[in-house]
């Protein structure tokens, strides 16, 4: 079924590597749910949620296209969601929020049917994507410090930096200090190992505490949150969240056809410049937004963790069917990744790390062109500084057409993204955001 001698791997090498690419993505079962908590989403809602968008869209990746390529809920697009429910002051709960990943989840689903995607990813600028990736790298880690104390609110300067001496703050240190020993030395997992070790020595320093055992059968507590497409639009329509639901689609778009072309790439599967069963790939990761949406969590993307798990020598189905079905069996442990994101100190250190990861973007931008240059500024600055994914990408956007209009290259912009322009202009301007 997976062509395994086709690909030159057998069933034990694709079962390490479906092993190794799960511990080093492992730790989003445990900040997946504290960033969406934030919000206001139950823990138990979150956890299962993101294990059940995990596993369908691992497994879609897995049995549809043959790819050892894991789906989870994104990183950075999870943050987003929580800023826009807490920006809101209240007009927008979690539930109106998951209707526009709900929404979004659909369209991704009707463009990964047809050509437009295609359209959409080459008209947008390189620089402009390599922006959205380090802005959102920024962000994460701008997350990390706050939630453990790290960095905190200072009248004078906004921001200001925590109490060292603290022991969330000391033991923050000290496991990021640990994972990047880990990182440093190349070990597959090493922020999941980094978590590990940071929870036994929260657990020896009485920081962490384990109250209701360590398994049970996992539950969604809310049952399915939003199912209705008529239902899901109307919302997006009463609270004005176009806006969101673009910026969803976009970084989903680019993030997820990177990432896969990225790692096929790198296990040697890709057929020229065309990446096989292209189509059966994106349908994976949206079927995975939209379940996920229905059941409580932030959109999915495919994962470049799973590099690891092709550098361990996976090349077929074979891995991420492991990766799906090693999800499937964490979902009984609810009450242990509980206890462990209940310590921002084992979180924190995979936030700043993973955003070391995604900043490293920057170094594709074009910075000796000032007119590619500053938009991709604008995008990775406004991005921490607005606590929106959405308003940095929409800075971007409307400054990049703008400057190539007064220097004279108005023509060499794509039409779709002065049409987006106009959209965000509105958006930032009339719709609340």
């Amino acid at each position: 079924m997976f062509h395994l001698k086709e690909n030159n791997t057998t069933i034990k090498t694709e079962i390490t590597a479906g092993m190794t690419t799960f511990l080093t993505m492992a730790y989003i079962v445990i900040v997946n749910p504290v960033i969406l908590g934030a919000a206001g989403v139950p823990f138990d809602q979150v956890f299962l949620a993101t294990i059940i968008a995990a596993a369908i869209g691992t497994l879609w990746m897995a049995l549809a296209a043959n790819y050892p390529i894991a789906i989870a809920p994104g990183m950075g697009l999870n943050a987003y969601f929580t800023s826009m429910v807490l920006g809101s002051d209240g007009a927008i709960d979690y539930v109106t929020a998951f209707a526009a990943v709900f929404v979004a989840g659909l369209i991704f689903v009707l463009l990964s049917l047809t050509s437009m995607r295609k359209v959409l990813i080459e008209a947008i600028p390189e620089n402009l994507k390599h922006a959205i990736t380090a802005g959102i790298g920024l962000f994460i880690a701008f997350i990390g410090m706050r939630l453990s104390g790290l960095i905190v609110a200072n009248e004078a300067n906004l921001v200001g930096l925590g109490d060292l001496t603290s022991p969330p703050v000391a033991l923050t240190l000290l496991g990021l200090l640990i994972t990047v020993i880990f990182m440093s030395l190349n070990i597959h997992g090493g922020i999941f190992y980094g978590m590990i070790v940071t929870g036994i020595v929260a657990f020896f320093t009485g920081q962490l505490k384990f109250e209701g055992g360590l398994m049970q059968w996992p539950s969604l507590p809310e049952g399915i949150l939003i199912w209705n497409p008529i239902e899901a639009l109307q919302l997006v329509i009463e609270f004005g969240l176009y806006g969101v639901v673009f910026s969803f689609l976009l970084v989903t778009l680019f993030d997820t056809t990177g990432t896969m072309i990225g790692v096929a790439k790198q296990a040697g599967l890709m057929k020229g410049n065309k990446m096989p069963r292209m189509r059966q790939a994106l349908l994976a990761d949206s079927v995975a937004a939209t379940a996920g949406a229905m059941v409580g969590t932030s959109p999915t993307s495919a994962y470049v963790e799973s590099s690891a798990g092709v550098a361990a020598g996976g090349r077929t189905g074979l891995t991420s069917l492991t990766v799906a079905i090693l999800f499937i069996i964490a979902a009984f442990f609810g009450p242990l990744v509980g206890a462990l994101s209940n310590v921002a100190a084992i979180t924190a250190p995979a936030l700043i790390i993973v955003g070391s990861l995604m900043i490293g973007a920057v170094k594709h931008i074009e910075w000796e062109k000032f007119d590619e240059a500053f938009p991709a500024f604008l995008i990775v600055l406004a991005m921490p500084l607005t606590s929106s994914i959405a308003t940095g990408i929409a800075f971007g956007f409307i400054s990049y057409p703008l400057m190539k209009v007064f220097k004279g290259k108005g023509k060499s912009v794509h039409p779709i993204l002065y049409i987006f322009a106009v959209l965000f202009v509105i958006q930032l301007l009339i719709a609340p955001h």
